[in-house]
């Protein structure tokens, strides 16, 4: 792994919903093959997200290197009621990419998390995210379902983990493959 970059980690700034956009249609669009729908709708919930969010429960986290965009993560847990709060928006900059960034993002979101007392943390994503997958089950997610819905309009189907409280601490102590 590269050393991590020099990073601040933020919340909202003037153009980050913006740049979090660009970063998801930047990846998925050539690497997925996901449209301009896929795009609309990262724009569209995020947005309603950061309008609505209660920054007592809820956190929009960024991470940047000088003023250049270098990742994000949010947990929203106002937007789905009994579920719990949700990770959503999470990803980092190709340039980013294998050097920390991402961890950092991830665990400074699940801190903010355990220090509110939420028992569980879900996410959406789809099958092929290798890296990503790994990085969740580091910090105690666990695949719970998939089905074949297709939410990203992407042709991949859809895959939920579930973070409970403590199973960061078993995954530390389970080797991964």
């Amino acid at each position: 792994m590269d050393p991590v970059p020099s990073v601040r980690l933020d919340h909202y700034r003037p153009g980050a919903i913006g740049d979090v956009v660009r970063l998801h249609g930047a990846y998925y669009a050539p690497a997925w093959g996901f449209g301009p729908r896929f795009e609309a709708d990262v724009a569209a919930g995020l947005g309603a997200f950061v309008a609505r969010m209660d920054p007592e429960r809820d956190l929009f986290l960024t991470a940047w290197t000088g003023d250049r965009l270098a990742g994000s993560a949010s947990l929203d847990a106002t937007g789905f009621g009994d579920e719990g709060p949700r990770l959503r928006w999470f990803i980092v900059s190709d340039t980013a990419r294998g050097t920390g960034v991402g961890r950092r993002l991830l665990s400074h979101t699940l801190a903010f998390a355990d220090a509110r007392g939420y028992s569980l943390v879900w996410l959406t994503t789809f099958a092929g995210l290798d890296a990503a997958r790994h990085l969740y089950e580091s910090h105690g997610f666990r695949l719970v379902a998939e089905t074949g819905e297709d939410t990203w309009h992407g042709n991949v189907g859809e895959q939920r983990f579930e973070r409970r409280a403590g199973d960061e601490a078993a995954a530390a102590e389970t080797p991964q493959a």
